[in-house]
């Protein structure tokens, strides 16, 4: 592989990418049906784009709810606004009438789908996958996540790129011309034993205000590397650990040169579930298929991949794998998942087929049983809408249940 070691990568998005966007609506409205009741069964997509002078917001999908009947276009619009969408020139007007027009397309869940989850079974059919390793654990400010590294390092720099914009005005890092619209990428290299060197490279691509080069005469040269050093400053430097970056380590701010208003859903339609990847393991760990955002627990493309990512997490915080992966699979209306493998990738510290043995005994995968042991049925799923599902701090970024590590179960994968 010549003078680099191998190379892995992973990227984030911003709370106000385009699809991001449409997941923060479409778990909004799972969170404001869960509070109207709890056993709310909710299926809901979001579409946004702007088109020349009106910004679109489509909902479409399926509930089933006793009580009152959320205002979903409030709720479509409050949550556009607090992302930062407040502008037409920016890229929507979420508090206008006449240039965002909000439109609905919701309807009952099919009774046949409702029976077979009535009696407990799961939502769907599907398999989810949940992952866990060791990455994380040799840097203090990552320690207990038990997450792949280039996916917690992108996920980091994209929550501190929504930081840097809501600061106070007057407060140390914050950069009034950053827009919600936004991606990173970061690559890590691994030496000959597997484990994370370095930091390889980092890319960050932020919409900015289009008048930000004005402070420059119009120099579009001085405008660019004017965001690269504020954006390295307040944004990488405090996002990435200092002993993973080098020298060498290669930075790319808005590689094409500007990333100028208008941005966000005038120039990218957006839909929900379209970023599956960047919500779970950055592609480290496998993916089912099934998206995350706009479903009730009763939907085990949610709850069960929950699961399994906290089951996985025990497994290697027990120290019985550096690496593991828990693979459930299960069909419509029935409560027990039709297979479960545990897979450590040859680093397992007792045989694999024990794991397997104690993580069966040790987990409740019945769609049930989840949803009660993480206590799912709770408005508990807006936080998750960006910044990733997985390798969270919980009881800070959000609830995230299914992150916390209890002690009683560790003990039992332990003792056997």
């Amino acid at each position: 592989m010549g003078r680099e070691g191998l190379l892995f990568t992973s990227e984030s998005v911003t709370c106000g990418h385009p699809d991001k966007l449409c997941d923060a609506i479409s778990d909004a409205i799972v969170d404001a049906c869960l509070e109207v009741d709890k056993n709310a069964r909710v299926a809901v997509e979001t579409m946004v784009k702007t088109v020349d002078d009106t910004g679109h917001i489509v909902l479409a999908g399926e509930v089933r709810l006793d009580g009152n009947v959320p205002d979903y276009e409030s709720i479509a619009r409050e949550t556009a606004v607090s992302i930062g969408y407040t502008d037409h020139n920016i890229g929507l007007d979420a508090t206008s009438d006449s240039q965002c027009k909000v439109q609905q397309f919701i309807t009952t869940q099919a009774a046949n789908i409702a029976q077979g989850v009535d009696r407990d079974g799961a939502g769907d059919q599907g398999l989810m996958f949940g992952y866990a390793c060791t990455e994380t654990e040799e840097y203090d400010e990552l320690k207990g996540r038990f997450f792949p590294l280039a996916a917690t390092l992108s996920q980091r720099l994209t929550r501190r790129l929504k930081i840097v914009r809501e600061l106070s005005s007057d407060a140390e890092g914050h950069l009034s011309w950053v827009r919600p619209d936004g991606k990173s990428q970061v690559t890590i290299e691994y030496d000959d034993s597997g484990k994370p060197s370095r930091i390889h490279t980092v890319i960050i691509a932020i919409q900015h205000d289009d008048r930000l080069k004005d402070k420059f005469g119009g120099d579009e040269g001085q405008e660019l590397r004017f965001v690269e050093s504020e954006i390295i400053k307040h944004v990488i430097k405090h996002a990435l650990p200092s002993s993973l970056m080098d020298k060498n380590t290669k930075i790319v701010v808005n590689g094409t040169g500007r990333f100028a208003d208008p941005g966000g859903p005038k120039t990218d339609a957006g839909l929900t579930g379209r970023k599956v990847i960047v919500d779970t393991y950055g592609g480290m760990g496998r993916h089912g298929g099934g998206a995350f955002s706009g479903k009730d627990p009763s939907k085990v493309d949610r709850s069960g991949a929950y699961a399994a990512r906290w089951a996985a997490k025990h497994v290697v915080a027990a120290g019985l794998a550096d690496r593991c992966e828990i693979q459930l699979a299960y069909v419509i209306g029935v409560a027990k998942p039709v297979s479960i493998r545990v897979e450590t990738f040859g680093t397992s510290t007792i045989p694999e087929s024990e794991i397997a043995r104690r993580v069966n005994r040790t987990f409740d995968f019945t769609p049930h049983a989840i949803i009660n042991t993480l206590d799912l049925l709770k408005p508990i799923y807006s936080p998750t809408a960006s910044g990733g599902h997985f390798g969270r701090t919980p009881g800070v970024d959000g609830p995230f249940p299914w992150e916390l590590l209890k002690q009683n179960i560790l003990s039992d994968l332990i003792e056997g």
